[in-house]
């Protein structure tokens, strides 16, 4: 109990202002590794950033910082750029690169931009939040869809 304190609390005060709060059924924390396991209803918040899954793996490097987050199952999840796009949808696994604000989605992706009003759906999603890139992969045989929502033209 005492490591899950000061795991959470060491997690928190890596983020610059920002608190991280990691709510899940079960915690298994190797400290030598740099891996904590989250399993069970897990649920991530930073700032206005939320992520659900039913497992959630933090990977730390060598001076404790979060290098990784990896979910998978029933992934659901709503992000928030630094230019204010606000990102909402589901993957079977998402992996995120803290220090790249960068975010990795797997199977079955469903992106929307909901400020933009702009939708991807695919197997392999990569969102850049810090250059507000995106690109998409689909299935062996399913193509990526795209979808936006177009102003209706005047008479």
């Amino acid at each position: 109990m005492k490591f899950l304190l000061f795991f959470t609390i060491f997690l928190a005060s890596t983020l610059i202002s920002q608190e991280l709060k990691i709510k899940a059924d079960s915690f298994d924390g190797d400290e030598k590794s740099g891996i904590s396991i989250f399993e069970g209803n897990v649920n991530v918040v930073k700032g206005n950033d939320e992520l659900n899954a039913s497992k959630v793996t933090v990977y730390t490097d060598a001076q404790h910082q979060p290098t990784k987050f990896m979910a998978i199952g029933n992934t659901s999840f709503t992000l928030y750029t630094k230019e204010g796009s606000i990102y909402k949808g589901k993957a079977e696994k998402v992996i995120y690169f803290p220090e790249t604000k960068e975010y990795h989605f797997f199977q079955n992706v469903h992106l929307r931009q909901i400020d933009e009003k702009k939708e991807i759906i695919g197997e392999e999603v990569i969102l850049k939040s810090i250059e507000g890139k995106a690109y998409a992969k689909g299935a062996k045989n399913e193509p990526v869809i795209m979808i936006f929502e177009l102003p209706e033209e005047k008479n």
